[in-house]
C-alpha cells in the first residue's frame, strides 16, 4: 500500500499539473470507485464543472479542494494509481474513473483490485465519513516538533517501537516498509520497547524518521517488485533502490557487513541487521 512519501509524491504533482484546472466532464465506469455515494450520478453531479482549486495530505489520504466548498478526497488502496493521460492515451482495463479537465490532460484512477476510492463530500463532514482522519496522529512532514516533544510521545506509549511507528493515531503515514528503513537508520530494533530509548537514541529516531521520509519524497516514493505504484506521469519511484533492509532478506548490511534478516510477527515481517540495530 503506498505510504506517507508515495502520496505526497502525487500530491505535489497534481498540483502541479491540475489546480486550476476545470473539470468538463467526469466518466464513472466502475461504482465500486465511488462506493460512498448512493449512485455514480450523484459523484458525477458533485465533481462534474467544478474546479480544482488546492490540494491537501492527511496521512495517506489525498483531499483534492473543489471551488463549490466540497473536497473530493482519493485512497489508493492496495493497488490504487492516479495518472495524468491524453485523451487519446489506450485507456487501461482497470480505468474507473475518468476526469477530463478544459486545456488540460485527463486524470485517472486506476484500481486493479478496487480497494482504493473516491467520493466527494463537504469538509465538515469528512471525519463522520473517515473516522480514522479525527483520530490521526501527527504528520512527520508537515508538523515537526522538538526531539524533546517526541521523546515525551514515545515515553507515554510503552510499547515496542514498530507497532508504534506505524499506529496512524501516534504518527500519520508510516506503513511496514519505511518502518522498517526508519528503524534501520536509526540504529534500532523493530521489537525494542519505546520507554526505554536514551535522549541520544530519541534524537537519532526522530532524525531518521524525517529524513527518511523526506529523502524518499526526493526520490518519488519506492515501487516494489509488483510495480504497483507509479507516480502521477505512470513512472516508478526510485527510493526502493536505497532501501538498506527491507526485502533485503540475505544481503549484507551496508553499515556493518552482517546478513539482513526477516522475522515475522503477527503475520508482519520486519527486515533489519541483528548486529547493529540494538
Amino acid at each position: 500500500m503506498p505510504e506517507l512519501p508515495e502520496v505526497e509524491t502525487i500530491r505535489r504533482d497534481i498540483d502541479k499539473e491540475f489546480v486550476n484546472k476545470r473539470i468538463k466532464k467526469v466518466d464513472v465506469t466502475g461504482a465500486r470507485s465511488v462506493r460512498r455515494h448512493h449512485n455514480t450520478d450523484d459523484f458525477v453531479a458533485r465533481t462534474e464543472g467544478r474546479k480544482l482549486i488546492g490540494t491537501r495530505r492527511r496521512g495517506k489520504y489525498l483531499l483534492l479542494k473543489l471551488d463549490s466548498g466540497d473536497v473530493m478526497v482519493a485512497h489508493l488502496g492496495m493497488s490504487g494509481q492516479l495518472l495524468r493521460a491524453n485523451p487519446k492515451d489506450p485507456v487501461d482495463k482497470h480505468t474507473h474513473v475518468v476526469l477530463s479537465f478544459a486545456a488540460a490532460p485527463q486524470l485517472r484512477f486506476v484500481d486493479p483490485r478496487t480497494f482504493g476510492e473516491l467520493f466527494v463530500t463537504a469538509p465538515e463532514r469528512l471525519e463522520e465519513e473517515v473516522p480514522e482522519l479525527a483520530h490521526l496522529g501527527f504528520d512527520p512532514i508537515d508538523d515537526q516538533m522538538a526531539w524533546t516533544r517526541f521523546g515525551e510521545l514515545l515515553a507515554a506509549r510503552r510499547t515496542k517501537l514498530k507497532p508504534l511507528l506505524m499506529d496512524q493515531r501516534f504518527i500519520a503515514g508510516i506503513g511496514n516498509m519505511y518502518a522498517d528503513e526508519i528503524l534501520f537508520a536509526a540504529g534500532l530494533r523493530h521489537d525494542r520497547r519505546s520507554d526505554t530509548l536514551t535522549p541520544q537514541e530519541i534524537r537519532r529516531l526522530y532524525r531518521a524518521l524525517v529524513e527518511t521520509l523526506q529523502e524518499a519524497i526526493k526520490h518519488r516514493g519506492s515501487s516494489l517488485a509488483d510495480e504497483q505504484y507509479r507516480d502521477l506521469f505512470g513512472d516508478v519511484g526510485e527510493f526502493q533502490r536505497l532501501h538498506n533492509v527491507y526485502d533485503r532478506v540475505g544481503e549484507p548490511c551496508p553499515r556493518c557487513r552482517s546478513t539482513i534478516v526477516r522475522m515475522k510477527t503477527n503475520g508482519r515481517s520486519s527486515f533489519f541487521c541483528p548486529q547493529c540495530q540494538i
